[in-house]
């Protein structure tokens, strides 16, 4: 039986089924509910966590209560607060669902402990940072290089329905934008 979880990993990270049933040992799958959090501003986390199916969010919420969202997941993607657990220190995001998920969770220190006597998972782990990198540097430029017009069709292009998924005012501040700005390019797409 094929096993698309395997399929992505050994596609994209080139991971060996030792190596992957090594992961499915460590890793809890749960469901979340639309709103459940799987890390909250403020506190600390060890784990991080394979997205399977739905989406999610990392966003801070300033003391004016305005929320900034950083980033937007999509299944097969790895959603974590990374800084705050390689630092020892409470995030600065909150990760939530913004629509049901099911996700497979596994703690980071037991994990790096392995990679430091498993040099497949160690190979892994380093591939997976790689990765992390260069997507967020691909959402950097794109934030300094396209308009909010370019930066809106590139998000519906990722994510179809993301209009009929989550509220304007996430997509928005995805986007770095005020809602009434997002509902003008709405309009001037139509």
């Amino acid at each position: 039986m094929e096993d698309p979880n395997y399929d992505f990993l050994k596609s994209k990270f080139h991971v060996s089924k030792e190596t992957y049933f090594i992961l499915r040992r460590m890793a809890k799958g749960r469901k979340l509910k639309t709103g459940e959090t799987l890390v909250e501003q403020g506190r600390k986390s060890r784990k991080v966590a394979f997205l399977v199916s739905g989406l999610m969010r990392a966003f801070n919420t300033l003391e004016t209560g305005k929320e900034i969202t950083k980033n937007i997941f999509t299944p097969i993607s790895f959603v974590g607060a990374f800084s705050s657990i390689v630092k020892d220190e409470p995030s600065k995001f909150c990760y939530e669902a913004l629509t049901e998920a099911v996700i497979f969770e596994l703690d980071l220190h037991d994990f790096k402990a392995i990679a430091e006597k498993n040099i497949d998972v160690s190979n892994l782990y380093n591939r997976i940072l790689e990765q992390i990198f260069i997507i967020y540097e691909k959402k950097l430029i794109e934030d300094m290089t396209l308009n909010a017009t370019e930066r809106y069709t590139r998000l519906k292009d990722k994510i179809p329905m993301i209009d009929d998924l989550i509220p304007q005012y996430q997509i928005a501040s995805y986007l770095n934008i005020s809602p009434v700005q997002l509902s003008r390019i709405r309009k001037s797409l139509l």
